[in-house]
């Protein structure tokens, strides 16, 4: 398959690189590569990407992008993610293809979890 003008990574500001990988792999099984303290790679989790040392964040309401994660099992995805410290900023809600939930961790940085 060509990479060619293909979205091919994605960089992510973090407030505490440590705190995010913990939480990203209870929650969600994230395996990093860490590139020294302040960047840290997650591969092989539908696009690659990595987590930088930032003061900055990203919500919806600042006009970010929305980082959407896969669940087949939307209710115990909730409930991992609130076990690990997230906060649920979005119930579950109904949209045209399923339904979904936003999340913000540490960071204060926004995602959704979606299923059928």
């Amino acid at each position: 398959m060509s990479q060619h003008n293909k979205i091919n990574y994605l960089e992510i500001p973090v407030k505490d690189v440590l705190a995010t990988k913990a939480f990203f792999n209870q929650v969600f099984g994230w395996q990093f590569q860490d590139y020294g303290p302040e960047y840290s790679c997650f591969l092989r989790v539908g696009i690659d990407g990595g987590f930088y040392q930032s003061s900055s964040q990203f919500t919806l309401a600042a006009g970010c992008p929305l980082i959407v994660l896969y669940s087949q099992d939307l209710l115990a995805t909730q409930a991992a993610i609130t076990q690990a410290g997230g906060l649920i900023s979005r119930d579950i809600f109904s949209f045209p293809g399923g339904r979904r939930f936003h999340f913000t961790y540490i960071n204060g940085n926004e995602y959704a979890v979606w299923s059928e």
